[in-house]
């Protein structure tokens, strides 16, 4: 896996930034930068099933009840998350005419722009086996590298604002090299098998492994933050780069500029399967970076989402089936038709509720943090009567229409559901989402909903509000009330 986790624009953003969301250098609720993506593409397949013996044959598992989950991998993965994310995503990669490659253009066809590079080979595979969710053999296969660079793709790179690079050392990014150098990227993703970035690239992304390996350190092994932070500066001086964060799994990422490094921690440590944390990890950082944001904001960013992608299972969780493609703009969907079409492609349906009366900062970083917990989000908000019984009178001040509108406009939202009870419990029994999300603001207690889903095998969470965020304090200050 390169670059990464240690495991080697009027919409709202789906990614893990750590700003106020909707706050600060994102600027607010609306479209998420154009994003180029050059770098090699992989397919990726996850057979994953049960293990209780061995193969009388030999001491080896045997791994039982396989099913079989395809999805993109390497730069097609940081694109697919990128686009995801609401970005407008063009990926440059090679691409043949073998079985892999017309599968990855299936799977990649609702989400983003393909411009294809001619390969040698078939495209590269790689298959996972997995008993209870852990890997027990990994097979690849599918030699093809790049072979050379068109005219469209070099069009593409000297017309994008932002560009991120995956390299994972199967040639697209050296062959498009000189055309880079014109205007460096923004994150270069980095591999040991490929070339070095161009110089003037942003900020570089490598793996502690892959930051050893790439600039030479002796005697440094995993852990050893010195021998991390030496590294990285010799890469930022050896490159001629502006900076370089070398991600350190649970521990976060060390931001160098050549001196004086900074440690982001995780806001919250995941354990979880990590494949595919470095790809998250770029995808924001790059993303976040092309919608204005500095160096340590993006890195502070990205290290909160790849920690929660891999809480949320990694890139195994993720369903890439045409169920899981973006809603007609402007289309909220149909919550429960979502639902069943997520669920059916193995994926993972998170529902989050309030009220939403008056939308502010904090229920949109509230929803940006659920759409990262799983394939699809479902709000399930409180219709008038519900909030009049719940906040009293003069309440909801934004009436039901309004708030469904505002909320299905969201791009971490797909879909908007409506209850008239106190408590969602009916409306969730029909959905039957994995995950429930309340704001932190909750007690344990003060979630009958938790033991609901149970009942299904979900989880019922809390995530953290911003602190000073809410429709009452809102309501106040137009009032002229001091709080």
């Amino acid at each position: 896996m390169t670059g990464g986790w240690d495991e080697g624009a009027a919409d709202a953003s789906r990614d893990g930034t750590a700003l106020a969301p909707g706050e600060g250098a994102t600027g607010g609720v609306r479209r998420r930068a154009p994003l180029l993506v050059v770098g090699d593409a992989l397919l990726d397949r996850d057979l994953t099933g049960h293990a209780e013996r061995l193969a009388p044959d030999a001491p080896v598992p045997v791994v039982a009840d396989c099913g079989q989950r395809v999805r993109p991998g390497g730069a097609a993965l940081a694109a697919y998350l990128a686009a995801r994310d609401g970005h407008d995503v063009t990926l440059v990669t090679g691409l043949g005419d073998d079985p892999a490659s017309r599968e990855l253009r299936r799977l990649l066809g609702p989400w983003l722009t393909l411009i294809p590079l001619p390969l040698t080979g078939p495209l590269s595979e790689k298959t996972r086996v997995l008993a209870q969710g852990s890997p027990v053999v990994r097979l690849d296969r599918g030699d093809g590298q790049v072979r050379e660079a068109t005219e469209e793709a070099r069009r593409a790179i000297r017309r994008a604002p932002s560009v991120l690079v995956s390299d994972y050392g199967r040639g697209a990014a050296d062959c498009l090299r000189d055309v880079l150098a014109e205007r460096p990227p923004l994150v270069w993703d980095p591999h040991p098998c490929g070339g070095p970035p161009v110089p003037g690239t942003r900020l570089v992304s490598p793996s502690e492994k892959e930051a050893y390996a790439l600039s030479g350190e002796r005697g440094a092994t995993d852990g050893d933050l010195r021998g991390a932070a030496r590294g990285a500066a010799a890469l930022v001086r050896h490159w001629r780069v502006a900076a370089v964060a070398v991600t350190l799994g649970a521990r976060g990422a060390l931001l160098s500029y050549g001196e004086h490094p900074l440690l982001v921690p995780v806001p919250t440590v995941h354990v979880g399967d990590p494949c595919g944390a470095g790809d998250r990890f770029a995808a924001t950082a790059a993303g976040l970076l092309a919608d204005g944001a500095l160096v340590g904001e993006a890195v502070e960013g990205a290290v909160a989402a790849a920690s929660d992608f891999v809480g949320a299972g990694g890139a195994a969780a993720l369903a890439c089936e045409e169920a899981d493609a973006p809603a007609t703009d402007g289309d909220p969907g149909d919550p429960f038709a979502l639902a069943a079409r997520v669920r059916a492609a193995h994926g993972t349906v998170v529902a989050a509720g309030g009220c939403f009366d008056l939308l502010h900062a904090g229920h949109v970083g509230l929803l940006q943090a659920a759409r990262r917990l799983g394939d699809c989000l479902v709000v399930c908000v409180n219709s008038d009567a519900s909030v009049r019984r719940r906040k009293g009178e003069g309440r909801p001040v934004t009436p039901l229409a309004d708030r469904v509108r505002v909320l299905s406009a969201l791009a971490c939202v797909d879909a908007v559901a409506v209850f008239d009870e106190d408590t969602p419990e009916r409306l969730l029994g029909e959905l039957r989402p994995q995950v429930w999300v309340k704001g932190g603001d909750y007690a344990g207690a003060d979630l009958p909903e938790a033991t609901l889903l149970e009942e299904w095998g979900g989880q019922a969470v809390l995530l953290p509000y911003l602190d000073g965020r809410s429709s009452t304090i809102l309501m106040a200050r137009a009032a002229g009330v001091p709080r």
